[in-house]
């Protein structure tokens, strides 16, 4: 039979922090070990409010990664039949205050007294990723179409068939960026609009119409036009998926999933092939977990009670995302209170100059080995292993990350990797001998890319909807200004070492190691401990008047808490 409440021991909590942990219920032994899988039906069906699982360590991306892969069984480690639900912010004094919109998507299916298992948990997450985030992987190769092999063109004699400068090439890259920083945020305002489930297949649609028509550049101003065009209609695509990821994950399985995407830049996919993915993706993407069924999909890819779970799970994990529908739009006013959101300019800093360095050799890596006296062919097949090499770092930066705990001294190792070899690349003699450029450029290119860890950082500091909906895209705005800084930094009149545009870069990775990043780990710790001085200082009674009365928002409220 199910324990007795008097079993049940429930110490007294506090709201669950975002960011932090608590320890707040925790289940008798004895009475655990008599526990069959009939009688726990009784404990997770809804019917006992008390029945949480005993309070763990919140799961890591580490931990994410290794069961992604499946090189960890969660069944070595727990009772796969054990209630897996943890205790939340509506398990404690403040449940009131924390209830979602009348009108969120998802609504019926809010019970803060709903119960589930790890196994039940386990599959959900497997439907998750088989039907939503396989899907998002695929749209994500077909971003990628001309993000990359712009590059792989080059050193098929690009430029000189298009009768295009250095300097024209540099602007077309510029252009591109440009396109992508001014598309960034009116695509958060239609996705918020129509919904990212729409939004997102039909930009796919749009730009890989503009792809194809790639085959049809003559000169300099059609590749000028293309390379701002096709970049205008994928602008807002990175935000946007990480704001639908949101209705689907909790934030400690963001992470991993989005270091993924940026494997994906190892493919390259023709612009029919991303039209095909593109119009699929309008009848692949479901709105939410409480809408998966579909005139195409009539019985949905998630039962009512999985369902259930995937909405609870990730509302328990941050109450927060109930604050807005999916169909919500956000309106200038809104924008603007999220602007003025200082907490998440750090962020924005090290957006702008982490991935600085890493542009200029990009950009130029084929025309630099064709320059070296590598064939075409040979030009393109060593830049695989720095592809592969760069893969297994992003992955190996998350889990690390999450493992430890600390985004920030994971997030600098980018530029710590690139100190010693733009130190080498600006003092080895001239001229440089073919295989040390090769050895130096695709060590700087495999460093461990901390995009992916920083977009999922500026995420789970924004506190809301609203927030994360414009950080997404003001991140994303200061990475693009990064890219056009970096576009402009090898200059024709400093080749074929530029020893001059490696001077600025070794500026800028220094300025990275030793100014950027301990400011923002000093600054979110300076904030969080102002924050747990005057929560600390207040009654339950107060700390309840402040959650029913206060008018912060965001990361603004006394309860929210930085990852740093």
């Amino acid at each position: 039979m199910a324990p007795d409440l008097a079993e049940v021991e429930v110490l007294p909590v506090q709201p669950r922090l975002h960011g932090s942990t608590s320890t707040a219920v925790h289940v008798s032994d004895t009475k655990e070990d008599d526990l069959t899988k009939s009688e726990e039906t009784s404990l997770y069906d809804g019917r006992n409010p008390l029945a949480l699982a005993p309070r763990e360590e919140p799961a890591s991306a580490g931990d994410s990664l290794l069961r992604f892969f499946r090189l960890r069984k969660q069944r070595e480690r727990i009772d796969p039949d054990a209630i897996a639900t943890q205790e939340s912010v509506f398990d404690g004094p403040h449940a009131a205050e924390y209830q979602p919109i009348p009108e969120w998507e998802n609504i019926r299916l809010f019970d803060p007294k709903f119960r589930w298992t790890h196994r039940e948990e386990a599959r959900v997450r497997r439907k998750c990723d088989f039907w939503v985030f396989a899907w998002v992987v695929v749209m994500f190769f077909a971003l990628d179409i001309d993000r990359f092999n712009i590059g792989a063109a080059t050193a098929d004699n690009l430029l000189k068939d298009l009768k295009l400068t250095q300097g024209d090439y540099n602007l077309g890259n510029t252009l591109s960026k440009l396109g992508f920083l001014i598309a960034e945020l009116p695509s958060q305002m239609i996705g918020k609009k129509i919904g990212v489930d729409l939004w997102l297949p039909m930009q796919l649609v749009v730009f890989a119409v503009l792809s194809v028509g790639q085959f049809a550049m003559k000169n300099r101003a059609t590749f000028l036009a293309l390379r701002f065009l096709i970049a205008f209609f994928q602008g807002g695509f990175i935000p946007d998926v990480i704001l639908y990821l949101s209705y689907w994950y909790p934030n400690h399985e963001l992470p991993i999933r989005i270091a993924i995407f940026f494997t994906t830049k190892m493919f390259l996919i023709e612009g029919l092939l991303t039209l095909v993915i593109g119009i699929a993706s309008f009848f692949m993407l479901a709105p939410s977990p409480s809408q998966t069924k579909a005139r195409w999909r009539p019985n949905g890819f998630l039962t009512e009670r999985e369902a259930q779970i995937a909405v609870m799970r990730v509302i328990r994990d941050e109450p927060q995302k109930a604050t807005m529908h999916n169909r919500q739009a956000l309106t200038p006013g809104l924008l603007w209170r999220s602007a003025k959101d200082f907490d998440l300019w750090p962020m924005y800093l090290v957006g702008l100059t982490y991935g600085l360095p890493g542009v200029p050799v990009s950009a130029y890596f084929q025309l630099s080995m064709r320059g070296l006296g590598f064939s075409t062919v040979m030009s393109n097949l060593l830049s695989v292993p720095y592809t592969v090499l760069g893969i297994i770092m992003l992955l190996v930066i998350v889990a690390l990350s999450e493992l430890i705990n600390v985004r920030t001294w994971v997030a600098v190792l980018q530029n710590v990797w690139y100190l010693p070899i733009f130190i080498a690349l600006r003092t080895l003699p001239d001229p440089i001998a073919p295989w040390s450029y090769w050895v130096l450029a695709s060590l700087a290119l495999a460093a461990p890319y901390a995009h992916g860890l920083q977009v999922s950082w500026a995420s789970r500091n924004s506190g809301s909807v609203r927030t994360r909906t414009f950080s997404a895209a003001a991140y994303n705005i200061s990475n693009q200004l990064s890219n056009i800084i970096g576009s402009n930094l090898y200059q024709a009149s400093d080749a074929p070492r530029y020893f001059r545009g490696n001077t600025i870069i070794l500026a800028i990775v220094c300025f990275n190691v030793f100014i950027a990043y301990p400011a923002v780990y000093l600054y979110y710790g300076a904030r969080n401990a102002y924050k747990e001085k005057r929560w600390s200082a207040m009654t339950v009674e107060e700390q309840k008047h402040y959650l029913a009365t206060t008018e912060d928002e965001g990361t603004r409220r006394l309860d929210f808490r930085f990852i740093r």
